[in-house]
């Protein structure tokens, strides 16, 4: 509604009469200050942007979403806190066009949303490092674990709804008047639950208690879900690096690898041993690139290590051991070795097959 008809505003939101009687709040008043907001709105929506397209140049958000107050919910909100604020402030406090936009702290409304519980703290520092921020509420179910913002002195707010998320009021001055925002800090799936829960909650504040019980076991299940992407997320960081050392240490030993074909070419010894140790050392590097991949470390690296001792012995020797280096040459390639090792430390110890027969 472009202009505040009394009796049609009040009917929408779920207000009487009785409620302006009772807080002494005059419904002119409220036209002049929906009037004002109206006027002044475009001004905030330019600002909304800024604040916007800062955090989306954070790596860690995700998505961002801004929105200026919508003008009559803004004064069904007045109203609905008049009496909380004569609580306060006094009896005599009246919302008014000189003091609603330092009253109400969410005229301008960001929300940044990523997907991992454990990206929050880089984005919290974001925020704390790049605006005057006046105050930052944790707000959490009961019974989370609130360690970390504890440990950040960050006021926590123990909500019996379920309802997730951090907020951060911060202030700034585009230009001399001061200009103060809430941030709304949360993940893809606190995200999902939060809008549910406000579409069956708002404006009213309460829903059947069918509902509410219903909105708990949902809450419950999103909390699983936040939970579960942020194991599956650091389970697959540790795979990609246990990959990526597998994939250095069999570069480095194919490296090593070239080395002693280097030294063979050069070796003084017979045409055919030769062919048969490059042979053999193409095989390996041929071997091993074809088993590189995540979950497929299959590299005896232990049989590498005996592998450079056996050729380097082999060519300052005087005799080129065929049988020594077939046997060398099969530790290495052979599956049943990596099989039966065990890892300690940077080192791979290598049991041989052999010997577990034996026993």
């Amino acid at each position: 509604m472009s202009k505040l008809i009394k009796e049609d505003f009040l009917k929408e939101y779920h207000l009487n009469e009785q409620m302006l009687a009772e807080n002494n709040i005059s419904w002119e008043m409220l036209k002049d200050i929906h009037s004002h907001f109206v006027e002044t709105r475009e001004a905030l929506i330019t600002q909304a942007d800024f604040i916007a397209n800062t955090l989306r140049s954070n790596n860690h958000i995700h998505t961002v979403r801004s929105r200026v107050k919508d003008p009559e919910h803004l004064i069904a909100k007045l109203i609905r806190k008049t009496a909380t604020r004569k609580e306060t402030k006094g009896n005599d406090f009246q919302f008014t066009v000189d003091n609603y936009q330092d009253e109400i702290t969410d005229l301008i409304g960001v929300r940044a949303i990523h997907i991992f519980k454990e990206e929050w703290e880089s984005i919290h520092q974001f925020i704390t490092s790049t605006w005057k921020v006046i105050e930052t509420t944790a707000n959490v179910r009961e019974g989370d674990d609130t360690r970390k913002f504890n440990e950040l002195n960050i006021t926590i707010d123990s909500r019996n709804t379920g309802y997730r998320s951090v907020h951060y009021l911060i202030e700034f001055h585009p230009t001399n008047k001061r200009v103060v925002a809430e941030i709304q800090v949360r993940t893809i799936f606190e995200e999902g639950y939060g809008e549910i829960d406000h579409q069956l909650r708002y404006p009213h504040g309460q829903v059947p208690e069918v509902l509410a019980l219903n909105l708990l076991l949902f809450n419950r299940i999103v909390g699983s879900a936040d939970e579960m992407a942020s194991f599956i997320n650091i389970l697959k960081k540790n795979w990609t690096a246990t990959e990526e050392r597998y994939e250095s240490i069999i570069k480095d030993k194919n490296d090593e690898i070239e080395k002693l074909k280097s030294k063979v070419r050069k070796a003084n010894m017979k045409a055919g041993d030769k062919q048969v140790i490059m042979s053999g050392l193409d095989g390996i590097i041929t071997n091993n690139n074809s088993i590189i991949g995540i979950g497929n470390p299959k590299v005896n690296f232990a049989g590498y290590d005996s592998l450079v001792k056996s050729i380097s012995g082999e060519i300052t020797g005087s005799v080129f051991n065929t049988s020594n280096y077939n046997n060398v040459i099969s530790s290495v390639i052979n599956p049943e070795y990596f099989k039966n090792a065990s890892i300690t430390g940077a080192q791979i110890k290598v049991n041989d097959p052999k010997d577990s027969k034996k026993k």
